[in-house]
């Protein structure tokens, strides 16, 4: 790949800018008032950790990677400064700069910084580098006169992970009780003094008392005083915040993995001193939090029942007949926060990172508001900021339905899925939860939940899916656990049914070749049940037997019945289901010097150029495997595939290559859904794979690595085989990988499919032969038949 993996995830991230949806020239309805009543607009960046400041009226955030944003209003950001390199604007040449801390480190990159403004004027970039799977690191200091650089470094202030050998505080370095030297949090008490809190892992948080006028901790406290963690609990990215309301410290935590499959949670607890101690919601004091040293290391099990938990991984899930499009809004592993108060306006802000459902790795930087409740603890708003005040509400105004998501206390990649609620006028809760609502003041909300009672406000928001302001409420347990509300317009069970009725689809439905997912809900648990006018090829469960091959096509149609309460509506869809085809191939190119479908079934390819949507280029043709003839790539060449040669979650590609070069993540066959869901077959893979041949998804970031590389100047057989999740890759006949949990990409009869290029890479140089594409999941004495060379 001829960009990393972050550029390819900023790339990503700039195209779905350029895709928000421009300001709004009617006014929408139900704007909170005193707000522009037009549609927000929002520019989003990556900042992996980001951490705030406000210089004059700007905000900045400093993360991992040397990553840095700014941003007016928290809802538009301009990416500053990205990758530590040679061209970051930040230092003059950071890896000059900082090779020091590279080297004791060992690593190239940097994680998350923080930088403050201290009493001189000038601006403290608090850096860090840690090698990863050890806690080795190093923390320093680097100061420059304006914020956004370039720095000069100070030196290192912390280093850890230096084992078996005298550590900081002058003891043998132990990383079940000694930090890891990383996330520092530099922030000025109430009165004036300075502090660092710190640590990842390892021993836990660590808090050290700073000189203001050095911004270097003072002497003769080694690693400081302990907050939390230890024996390598998952505890990290510890931020602080004085709320001049409570007149409490709050100390905000995440939990977990901080991967898409990592469970991530802010939590958060207080202290009426900035180094403690701090205590949850519960009494239950931080110091005491700490992973079972006789449980296997980085047990969740043991510190999940500890903080307060705001937000975690979530959906507002959009069912048939709920307006928008897509699956709803979420966040996936949400968390190393800051927070922001402004002085000025009381308001509250949280500022975080986080990864989003069914876009694998990708993330980007997120603003809530929050609000203290009666508690005096942080609620946090079901949506992004989007410039709004919290004001009176009415209950008329709060009486309706409501998505519903309960954060709950756990540690899990699982993504909490809304529920269907309504509150009563008569101040009941029904649905999927009972219970009892009441507002006690202007905007605060108590609700009480199969018997919890959960305080905390009312408040209209932005919600993006509806396009459209919602009342919405956010509201936390005494047990620490918060619950989420997004009210849903008000209809009748007649206007609900028509609505599940024009959002019901089936997808093209022209050409099927596999079971259907027939769905039996719509919004506001509407039902739908089926029929079918063949049930011997499409049964009413969406089973699907194909018609043998030679007798042709069937059609069938299928009839969805929709009712609520008393409403009900009917919808026809036919479906044309594909004769099956003889042993499963779907298309075979030979390169007989030709791009044609030896079977007259697919279309013929067509030569690109260097990316898959790029005309020109040029493909000849040479010796191939088995005595005919091959395509010939080189280098700056591809060719499209027909589109939708997949169209379900089992197929097998079998080809033959060979490569007159090998480099970074040069596809052969590539197939996509879209820009963020695509299969490539790689000769040479990624760095996290040792570079060795593999199948890459982008859906999820799926890695199935053939443990060994195949070689250039030789010809080799590659095959894979999905089966429903299933995958299996094999070289020259033989399995190299066989794993679970294979994304689902080709859910559409339309995909796009190419040889030798994609839309981001260095395209191939070599040869190609005998691309077989399959319908069927192939046995591995199939593919060993194949990956056999004519005599």
């Amino acid at each position: 790949m001829n960009i990393t993996i972050i550029q390819k995830l900023i790339a990503a991230t700039l195209l779905a800018a350029l895709i928000l949806p421009l300001p709004a020239i009617a006014k929408v309805k139900n704007a909170p008032v005193g707000q522009q009543d037009t549609m927000p607009v929002f520019r989003d960046a990556s900042v992996h950790d980001p951490s705030v400041i406000k210089v004059d009226d700007t905000y900045y955030v400093f993360g991992s990677h040397l990553a840095a944003a700014k941003t007016k209003d928290f809802m538009k950001w301009d990416l500053v400064a990205s990758g530590a390199n040679v061209n970051n604007p930040l230092f003059e040449n950071v890896v000059e700069e900082l090779k020091e801390t590279f080297a004791w480190a060992q690593s190239d990159t940097l994680w998350a910084a923080d930088v403050i403004q201290l009493k001189d004027g000038r601006f403290y970039m608090y850096y860090n580098a840690c090698k990863g799977d050890s806690p080795r690191s190093a923390l320093g200091v680097a100061v420059a006169d304006h914020i956004e650089g370039p720095y000069k470094d100070l030196g290192i202030l912390l280093k850890s992970g230096m084992w078996g050998q005298p550590s900081e505080d002058g003891t043998i370095y132990d990383a079940r009780e000694h930090p890891n030297a990383v996330d520092p949090d530099v922030f000025f008490d109430k009165n004036g003094k300075l502090w660092m809190m710190y640590g990842s892992y390892s021993g836990g948080i660590f808090i050290l008392e700073m000189d203001a006028a050095t911004g270097k901790p003072l002497p003769g406290q080694g690693y400081g005083k302990k907050l939390t963690g230890g024996n390598h609990s998952r505890i990290e990215g510890a931020y602080v915040l004085y709320s001049p309301e409570t007149a409490y410290y709050y100390m905000y935590l995440s939990f977990g993995g901080l991967d898409a499959v990592g469970g991530y949670n802010i939590r958060v607890a207080r202290s009426e001193n900035p180094d403690g101690p701090y205590y949850d919601a519960e009494g239950n004091e931080m110091i005491d939090v700490k992973a079972d040293p006789a449980l296997p290391i980085f047990d969740d099990r043991s510190i999940e029942p500890f903080g307060v938990k705001l937000m975690g991984s979530f959906l507002f899930d959009r069912k048939i007949g709920d307006p928008g499009t897509g699956i709803g809004i979420g966040y996936v592993s949400p968390g190393h926060n800051s927070a922001y108060y402004d002085p000025e306006t009381g308001k509250q802000f949280l500022i975080f990172h986080t990864r989003f459902p069914q876009r694998g790795e990708e993330h980007e930087i997120r603003v809530h508001q929050m609000f203290m409740n009666s508690e005096g603890w942080p609620v946090v708003a079901p949506y992004r900021y989007a410039g709004e005040t919290i004001d009176k509400v009415y209950r008329e105004d709060v009486v309706g339905d409501y998505q519903f998501v309960n954060h709950a206390k756990d540690i899990s990649a699982a993504i909490k899925k809304s529920q269907f609620i309504t509150l009563n006028k008569n101040s009941k809760i029904s649905g999927d939860v009972s219970g009892t609502w009441k507002r006690t003041a202007h905007n605060k909300a108590e609700l009480t939940v199969d018997g919890v009672v959960y305080d905390g406000v009312f408040l209209r928001q932005w919600d993006p899916t509806s396009a459209s302001y919602v009342m919405t409420f956010t509201a936390l347990s005494k047990q620490g656990v918060a619950i989420w509300g997004s009210k849903m317009a008000d209809k009748s069970d007649v206007e609900i049914v028509m609505d599940v009725q024009n959002d019901l689809s089936l997808g093209d439905t022209s050409s099927v070749t596999n079971n259907l997912a027939l769905p039996a809900e719509g919004t506001r648990e509407t039902a739908i049940t089926w029929s079918s006018s063949n049930a011997d090829v499409i049964s009413e469960a969406g089973v699907v037997n194909r018609p043998e091959p030679g007798t042709g096509n069937a059609t069938v149609t299928l009839t969805a019945a929709i009712t609520k309460g008393d409403a009900a509506a009917v919808k026809n869809f036919t479906v044309v289901v594909k004769e099956q085809t003889i042993n499963g191939v779907v298309a075979h190119y030979a390169f007989e010097n030709n791009l044609s479908d030896s079977l007259g079934k697919a279309g013929a390819g067509i030569v690109t150029g260097d990316r898959i949507d790029k005309t020109g280029g040029v493909i000849t043709y040479a010796g191939g495997v088995n005595n005919g003839q091959a395509a010939a790539f080189d280098g700056a060449s591809g060719i499209r595939l027909p589109n939708g040669l997949i169209s379900s979650n089992v197929y097998s590609v079998s080809l033959w290559l060979n490569p007159e070069q090998l480099t970074d993540f040069t596809t052969t066959f590539f197939g996509a859904r879209d820009g963020n869901n695509w299969v490539s077959l790689l000769p040479r893979g990624h760095g996290w794979v040792n570079n060795d041949t593999m199948i890459w998804s982008g859906t999820a970031w799926y890695d199935a690595g053939a443990g060994m590389k195949v070689k250039a100047g030789v010809w080799s057989h590659l095959a894979f085989t999905v089966n429903n999740g299933s995958i299996v890759v094999y070289v020259d006949g033989v399995q190299k990988f066989s794993g679970t949990g294979f994304p689902n990409v080709f859910t559409t009869t339309d995909g796009s499919f190419s040889l030798g290029v994609n839309w981001w890479d260095t395209p191939y140089k070599g040869l190609i032969d005998e691309l077989r594409i399959y319908e069927v999941a192939l046995p591995a004495e199939e593919i060993a038949n194949l990956a056999k060379k004519t005599p």
